[in-house]
């Protein structure tokens, strides 16, 4: 709310922050950050939101910086009524935002926790690698130029992440990043393959001497092990470990989907990105890579589909774009191709394009070019190598397996899919091609099968014996009956656990697991005794029921007519009037 285009970056990466932390509560699912801020600054009913998102509860907020300040405004809804469950304000100094940020996401992490039922919260759940206020404002404005997804951007968003290590030597994030855009465009063609590679396994193994732990260095080595190495079996493992550090990133699970993709395993594919659409239902990416699926499968109509809703989202997403093209060559589709080439201006080689659709579908048309039209290594520069693909329909076969060759050494990025590409079909009866294959996949596979684990983990023990249970529900009964705690309206899980010497985390699972509540409507089932006690007494005629409701320990009107008329069936009016005589 500062209208400051640096403190825009800046408040996005305080609140993915956020959104990381109340992730590494197991239990939780939370929207990732491209889905959810899909919202931002628009003013929609919290309950289409939780209907687009598919969540039970929003939550809300703003940031404001000033005079060096910072203020943080967070508000819990429900989403299928609208019902505010709680709301706090934060002020603090913007040197203490990194603390504010782990304040703010143990206290929303609890207040989920008091009002919808059991969660295990550690002390700490988020953690930032650095403590420079202007090396993360940095590190963040890179991270805005990456998201982009264009290559070019991927330039500037290097420039911004090696500002930021200058300023903070062992900010670990940064080096990270920087690891993984390097990879990227080395990947893609668009630096040199050896120069690149080197970069990013350069800042990476500089990350990891600092923080080898993070979920994002993980990730970061798998992205390089398969994008950069083909390595099928070790990126895998990789990103398997970035989910057990962080279960609801969903970038890893499309990262697996890639790799199943590559290998032909298109089940276990769709089954991940599945998984990550879940956690971010509106993520232009994973609608491209469920409806690249499709598309190697040669099931070209359902592609279309799952590209169409990426497009919905993100109308310039030229992966989507191309893809989409390519569906209508095999679809043969005169119409709907034509119709559609013509809507894209950013299309390098539409006559190219226009030709490989005649030879796929055996038009009979002048379906020869020029040949010195043909610019194979430009044509590699882009997401798909069109007159390379040309060559191949055009009947020009040893240039285009000498091609593919040179290209299959460099592993570069546009054959990854290689093995499934429709448009490498005319190869595939060569043995040539199938040597080529068979040595890739070899090299990059250490074992036959690459499939994921089915097995079902383990069930987490209890955190309290029998005897303990039987105990502890014995020491609350009496603990609330002597001492009447839920007359506090500020009674939280923290302060009844450290009454009866039990910690939250394990009054929270015992109130769940034996009492079937959680801790807000265990505290008030009290209240609500208390208030039918007085409410009847003709001792306090003279208040209001709002009154009573306040002295009954409730915080707010609106919690207490909920609360009374989920339970009662009726308004508090209504039980009143009929019960006094």
């Amino acid at each position: 709310m500062s209208n400051d285009i640096d403190n825009d970056y800046f408040c996005d990466g305080i609140t993915e922050e956020i959104i990381n932390a109340l992730t590494k509560v197991k239990g939780l699912k939370v929207i990732a950050r491209t889905s959810s801020f899909v919202f931002k600054n628009n003013n929609l009913d919290v309950r289409h939101i939780g209907n687009k998102l598919g969540v039970a509860t929003v939550l809300e907020g703003s940031i404001r910086i000033f005079n060096k300040r910072i203020r943080i405004n967070i508000q819990l809804i429900r989403t299928n009524d609208g019902f505010q469950v709680w709301s706090q304000n934060f002020d603090r100094k913007l040197d203490d935002v990194f603390e504010l940020q782990d304040e703010i996401s143990l206290i929303i992490a609890d207040q989920i926790r008091e009002n919808f039922g059991h969660l295990d919260i550690s002390k700490r759940i988020s953690v930032v690698g650095t403590k420079s206020i202007d090396a993360y404002k940095l590190y963040l404005k890179g991270r805005a130029y990456q998201l982009n997804w264009i290559l070019e951007d991927y330039i500037e968003a290097i420039n911004y992440y090696k500002k930021s290590i200058e300023i903070d030597h062992n900010f670990y994030d940064a080096y990270f990043a920087l690891s993984r855009s390097y990879g990227i465009l080395s990947s893609w063609g668009c630096i040199d393959k050896k120069i690149g590679e080197e970069s990013a396994n350069h800042y990476l193994n500089q990350g990891l001497k600092i923080n080898s732990k993070s979920y994002l260095g993980y990730f970061s080595e798998s992205s390089l092990s398969f994008w950069n190495e083909w390595n099928y079996t070790k990126g895998i493992k990789l990103l398997k470990t970035t989910l057990v550090k962080n279960p609801s990133y969903a970038i890893a699970y499309e990262g697996i989907a890639e790799i199943y993709m590559a290998t032909n395993q298109l089940d276990e594919a769709l089954s991940n990105i599945n998984k990550a659409i879940e956690i971010s239902p509106l993520s232009p990416n994973h609608h491209f890579t469920k409806g690249n699926i499709y598309f190697l499968n040669r099931d070209y109509i359902e592609a279309v589909n799952h590209l169409e809703e990426c497009l919905r989202i993100d109308p310039n997403f030229t992966l989507a774009i191309e893809t989409k093209l390519a569906c209508f060559m095999f679809l043969n589709d005169t119409s709907k191709f034509k119709d559609y080439i013509a809507t894209m201006p950013q299309l390098i080689s539409p006559k190219v394009c226009e030709i490989l659709f005649n030879l796929i579908n055996k038009e009979a048309s002048n379906n020869v070019i020029n040949e010195d039209l043909i610019d194979i290594e430009t044509s590699f520069k882009s997401i798909y190598p069109w007159h390379f693909y040309y060559l191949i329909h055009a009947g020009k076969i040893e240039k285009a397996l000498q091609i593919f060759e040179d290209k299959m050494k460099l592993k570069i990025g546009q054959l990854i899919n290689f093995q499934l590409d429709p448009f490498l079909d005319p190869l595939r009866k060569y043995e040539r091609f199938r040597f080529i294959e068979k040595q890739i996949m070899s090299s990059g596979c250490s074992t036959s099968n690459n499939k994921a684990s089915n097995k079902v983990e383990n069930e987490s023990p209890k955190p309290l014996t029998h005897s303990e249970i039987e105990n502890y529900k014995v020491v609350i009964a009496n603990y609330i009956k002597d001492n009447e705690p839920y007359l506090n309206s500020n009674l939280s899980l923290k302060e009844l656990g450290n009454s009866i010497k039990l910690h939250p985390n394990k009054l929270s699972w015992l109130l769940n697991a034996e009492f079937n509540k959680n801790f807000n409507d265990y505290i008030n089932q009290f209240r609500l005794k208390h208030f039918k006690t007085i409410a009847l007494n003709p001792k306090f005629n003279h208040i209001t029921i709002l009154g009573l409701a306040y002295d009954s320990g409730f915080n707010s009107k609106s919690v207490f007519n909920t609360y009374f008329k989920r339970t009662e069936g009726i308004t508090p009016s209504q039980w009143v009037k009929s019960n006094k005589k």
